[in-house]
């Protein structure tokens, strides 16, 4: 049997609307990894990495990502902001480099991911985009909750997001547009038979896209998680000079990173 104490507390919940954000919206608590096996570094997970993910490029971007592609095979990623400890932004962000933490409230999705320390906040108060926002690597997300079998639960999570700022790429040399006019939608889920293995259907909008992108991306949740800390700065051996990359060594020496690499530019230097 209830108490006036326990009857008095249900009464508040449901008058404030908790109790049935606590009933209605899933569970999606806990640690998140890529799928590792179907899902490596390349942004599509079913397709093999560089020209074997097939992405719908305009000839100017086209032409763009086949000089990364001989950019990397020379040893040097100009094109690669990460190398400089620049989130990898949305949609990169969703590969997953590192575990990810989710919290649903009513009010909003929060998404923390241990790689750049990025935090994604997909705001699901039905609010209207705003008329004035600030860029971000993340961008701005609002999202809706969809109960797609009539079960009294939510079980899907629309989420559109814009104001992505740059400089960004989707990893391996694929470019996106230099106006930064970026769209992302995601449906994101949980495995119908498996509530340990969750979806993300991610499309991407971009100009430098003759077409919307869309790819499917798998997290498996981890029941024993361990968090530890990502910070790109600490042990980061990448030194990029100008357009050029150059690594350094064990002793902090600068060192080239292909065969016959010229020095950088000394002309502020005095010689001796």
């Amino acid at each position: 049997m209830l108490c006036r104490t326990s009857i008095a507390f249900i009464a508040t919940l449901m008058a404030t609307g908790t109790a049935r954000a606590i009933e209605t919206f899933p569970d999606w608590r806990g640690q998140w990894l890529r799928v590792d096996g179907g899902h490596g570094p390349q942004f599509d997970p079913s397709k093999p990495a560089a020209r074997g993910q097939q992405v719908p490029l305009t000839a100017e971007y086209q032409a763009i990502f086949e000089a990364n592609l001989k950019s990397r095979d020379a040893g040097t990623q100009p094109y690669n902001p990460q190398l400089g400890c620049l989130p990898p932004g949305m949609p990169r962000t969703m590969i997953l480099y590192e575990p990810m933490e989710v919290i649903v409230t009513p009010q909003a999705t929060y998404m923390a991911f241990s790689f750049m320390n990025d935090l994604r906040r997909i705001f699901t108060d039905g609010r209207e985009w705003p008329a004035d926002v600030a860029p971000s690597f993340v961008g701005y997300s609002i999202g809706k909750w969809i109960d797609t079998d009539g079960a009294g639960r939510y079980d899907l999570l629309e989420v559109e997001t814009r104001h992505i700022k740059g400089p960004r790429s989707l990893g391996q040399g694929i470019p996106v547009h230099k106006d930064n006019m970026t769209v992302v939608k995601e449906k994101m889920y949980l495995d119908k038979g498996n509530p340990d293995i969750m979806h993300d259907e991610v499309t991407t909008i971009d100009n430098a896209f003759t077409r919307p992108w869309t790819v499917s991306m798998t997290y498996r949740h981890e029941h024993n998680p361990i968090w530890t800390e990502f910070f790109c700065a600490e042990g980061n051996n990448h030194v990029i000079i100008g357009q050029d990359t150059y690594f350094l060594s064990g002793d902090h020496q600068l060192m080239p990173t292909r065969k016959d690499q010229s020095p950088p530019d000394l002309r502020n230097f005095k010689g001796e």
